[in-house]
């Protein structure tokens, strides 16, 4: 692009100029004809150019300003011939391209050309080429234009992509660690303002209509879950599908096998119930998947694996037990709670059936129905007897028969399973969250010890960590009593204390409940919270801060009470007798 281009449109430039000026007898004279050649063509502006020069003002900064105005009102006529349709916008745009792009690379007229290119709705190949490989254009180019680019180049859409999928992790991560978030917690959002976020939104911006760049999102998700196993991905992709359904892009979701899937699960996590009807409806999709489809399966069990999704499901069946447990009916007779049993079982499995490629929907133990949620429910029947205990008139001998009998270790078919199954691993953290959440304490102090062994460790899991420790904060005054900092502590969360995560909660926990704790339980807490040389620098900085707020609290109490006029010991001198 010789002279920038201006040469090729017919314009002298800046080799003209050169080669005039090279061969010229008069350098000045040949200026001043460059000047009225191709200066604004319009005789009665000549002598105001004048008046302009004895104000000051210089020829540059006055072209400058013509073309600025010219060129936005330019921009301004593109945009609404952008806003037509037909072939006859689309030829018009193209001839204005062919005349324009050769000037690309003058900084102050670019502007019009990418204007061009933006309501362009098909960027011939020979284009785009050069501004991929300008850097400076390409960063120029609107989305609408990159969209073209990206199409057929992975690896520059992966690089566009990658912060944006950081920056939601870190987001989410941001939220499940924060020691001083009580309020906003992780589960807190609606469905509706979580796929609202500055992430989602610019995902979604980025996609357009292009169902080729959606399913490479998709693509991205499904790899970086299996490389990292962050379940937050899970999150990502049904977030990103009803973010494009509100929008109604229709070129996208049409071809998306799990939409209606999603809208009918989406639309029950928002309502916080499945209905008789939508449990048909989500049914009715898990048992249509046919020989040759069974690929939707792995999308369908990401959808599921979704954080959001499994904290619905869970708590939904604690609650549908309590309710069949207040009705004296059977578990295995309700098909609703059979269904969500099922879509946990298939979102538990998620990682492993996209690692293994087998896209099979695993078979729900019938053993988690009949032997572990009896076990389950007989749990809730003892809370329950020991609530009603709790109300009735004092009889010493009869409360404590009845705590004793109703306090005991959890059946061994209820510990048995956590050890063997995910999803009887899952309901009971969310049947442990539950006692917590009522504070029954005695509930709580039965189960907690037990998640210690949780199949593949799922109670450490920072989404079910983040709302136990939100649960037992409420729960302070519990923790001046020995007995339950030995449940909390010894038998829960230090069988895993060298995790990074771990701590970060345990931390959170003691940043709160810290004044009700017995002396030496705290001074253990701290040697046993200290990071270690191989642990990053985050995990040390939310220590020190944690020791400094411990030392603040220590240095109130050690202050010397003020001394009120009752203190004094004056006080005690009887008062003398006026003198007669």
């Amino acid at each position: 692009m010789a002279g920038f281009g201006l040469e090729e449109i017919g314009i002298p430039g800046g080799v003209y100029l050169k080669e005039s000026l090279t061969h010229c007898t008069d350098p000045l004279k040949a200026i001043e004809e460059f000047q009225v050649e191709n200066g604004i063509l319009l005789p009665s502006l000549r002598p105001m150019l004048h008046l302009l020069d004895l104000h000051g003002v210089k020829r540059l900064d006055f072209h400058n300003s013509i073309m600025e105005e010219l060129r936005d009102k330019l921009i301004s006529q593109i945009s609404e011939l952008g806003k037509r349709e037909g072939r006859e916008r689309d030829r018009k745009l193209k001839e204005l391209l062919t005349k324009s792009f050769p000037v690309i690379k003058i900084k102050a007229l670019r502007p019009v050309v990418m204007c061009i290119l933006k309501h362009m709705s098909h960027v011939e190949d020979k284009y785009l080429k050069i501004l991929v490989r300008d850097r400076e254009l390409y960063e120029a180019c609107d989305t609408e234009v990159k969209r073209q680019i990206w199409k057929d180049s992975q690896a520059l859409f992966g690089d566009e992509v990658s912060p944006l999928l950081t920056g939601y992790i870190t987001s989410k991560e941001d939220t499940l660690f924060n020691v001083e978030n009580l309020n906003n917690l992780f589960f807190s959002p609606s469905p509706k303002a979580r796929r609202q976020g500055e992430m989602v939104q610019k995902l979604v911006h980025m996609i357009g209509k292009n169902v080729k760049l959606y399913d490479m999102v998709l693509q991205f998700l499904r790899t970086l879950f299996l490389r990292t196993r962050f379940i937050h991905y899970c999150s990502l992709r049904a977030e990103l599908l009803m973010a494009l359904h509100d929008k109604e892009v229709h070129d996208i979701i049409a071809v998306d096998p799990c939409h209606k899937f999603t809208w009918c699960l989406d639309a029950c996590i928002r309502e916080g119930k499945v209905d008789a009807k939508r449990s048909r409806e989500l049914q009715g999709f898990l048992d249509s998947i046919r020989r040759g489809q069974e690929q939707v399966l792995g999308d369908l069990s990401m959808i599921l694996c979704d954080p959001y999704a499994i904290n619905f499901l869970a708590n939904s069946v604690v609650r549908l037990l309590q309710h069949l447990m207040n009705n004296e009916a059977m578990p295995r007779d309700n098909s609703v709670l059979v269904l969500m049993l099922r879509m946990l079982a298939l979102g538990l499995h998620s990682w492993d059936m996209i690692e293994s490629q087998l896209f099979r929907e695993p078979k729900l133990d019938p053993q988690i129905v009949t032997k572990f949620l009896p076990a389950l429910v007989s749990l809730m029947v003892d809370d329950d007897v020991r609530r009603l205990n709790a109300r009735l008139p004092l009889d010493e001998r009869e409360s404590a028969i009845t705590i004793i009998e109703h306090s005991g270790p959890p059946p061994d078919a209820y510990q048995a399973y956590l050890q063997e199954s995910s999803v009887a691993c899952i309901l009971a953290m969310y049947y442990t969250l539950h006692t917590a959440t009522r504070k029954d304490k005695t509930a709580l102090m039965r189960v907690l010890g037990t998640l210690a062994t949780c199949h593949q460790d799922r109670a450490f899991q920072d989404t079910f960590l983040h709302s136990l420790v939100a649960a037992l904060i409420p729960m302070a005054d519990d923790f001046a009593t020995e007995d339950f900092c030995t449940v909390v502590f010894d038998e829960f969360f230090f069988t895993n204390i060298n995790r990074e995560n771990v701590m970060r909660h345990v931390i959170k926990l003691v940043w709160y409940i810290h004044p009700k704790l017995p002396p030496a339980r705290l001074d253990t807490l701290q040697k046993a919270l200290q990071p270690g040389p191989h642990q990053g620098e985050a995990i040390q900085a939310l220590y020190d801060k944690f020791q400094a707020r411990l030392q603040e609290f220590q240095d109130i109490q050690n202050q010397p009470t003020p001394m009120t006029e009752m203190d004094s010991p004056l006080m005690a001198v009887p008062t003398p007798a006026p003198i007669q």
